[in-house]
């Protein structure tokens, strides 16, 4: 019998305990007959601050993932989403694959990741140029600037906004991203890409390529747009941008 409420899909997400915005942004954009189930990641030094910060929080997350794995899965969803972004950059798209791969066999269900989304949503959409927006820290912007160039992608502008804690990216309102987006659309960018998954953009995104007059795609849309689509769940979403509204 098909679940009452996740009738169409149970979407599995993996994030880290410290994430706030994974979940808001999935539930705001699902349709009717769609669910999301987190399975969280205990991240006990929520701490960004620096690179040495940074590199014990990934090495948090690899340590914790099997046990989010396994609990999730007792929902038994039809779907897993990677609700993680900086650990599946590292290693270009060789490394995401690899980690796709890992979750997979753990899980026994498909998997989605957001790099690969990204990836996925530039080519639906006709951009290889683009200007990317990070709240990252100098050792993960070096991985992301290596897997998007790796896939053929030309960078013209990359923007970091320094978040001091995991949590504190989650407090990047809109006042401190909006100017970041304008200076990135004018850098001659076919689309502005955004990572890091608690940075919230789903519906600043579609508000921004209105006055922009240029694709923004914001890393948790991408995923679920890629989720969505590999279910077999193909209606527009109004709200959050192009993607999912037209593709």
């Amino acid at each position: 019998m098909p679940d009452v409420l996740g009738h169409r899909a149970k979407m599995a997400v993996l994030i880290p305990s410290t994430n706030t915005v994974v979940e808001a942004e999935y539930n705001r954009m699902a349709p009717p007959g769609v669910t999301v189930h987190s399975g969280r990641i205990m991240i006990p030094r929520p701490a960004l601050d620096s690179d040495e910060a940074t590199r014990q929080l990934l090495a948090d997350v690899e340590s914790g993932m099997s046990e989010a794995v396994r609990r999730v899965m007792t929902c038994a969803p039809d779907r897993m989403l990677v609700g993680i972004s900086a650990p599946t950059f590292y290693g270009g798209v060789d490394g995401c694959r690899a980690w796709e791969r890992r979750i997979g066999e753990e899980a026994g269900v498909p998997v989605t990741s957001g790099p690969i989304a990204l990836l996925e949503a530039l080519r639906a959409q006709g951009c290889d140029r683009i200007a990317v927006l990070s709240p990252y820290q100098p050792v993960n912007d070096e991985q992301v600037v290596a897997f998007f160039e790796g896939a053929g992608c030309t960078i013209t502008a990359y923007r970091a906004i320094r978040a001091g804690s995991a949590t504190g990216i989650a407090e990047l309102d809109e006042d401190a991203v909006r100017p970041v987006l304008g200076e990135l659309a004018s850098s001659g960018a076919d689309a502005v890409v955004q990572v890091g998954t608690n940075l919230a953009m789903a519906r600043l995104a579609d508000e921004a390529e209105r006055w922009l007059s240029t694709r923004v795609l914001a890393i948790n849309t991408a995923t679920w747009w890629s989720a969505l689509r590999s279910e077999g769940i193909t209606e527009p979403i109004h709200g959050f941008g192009a993607l999912l509204r037209e593709h």
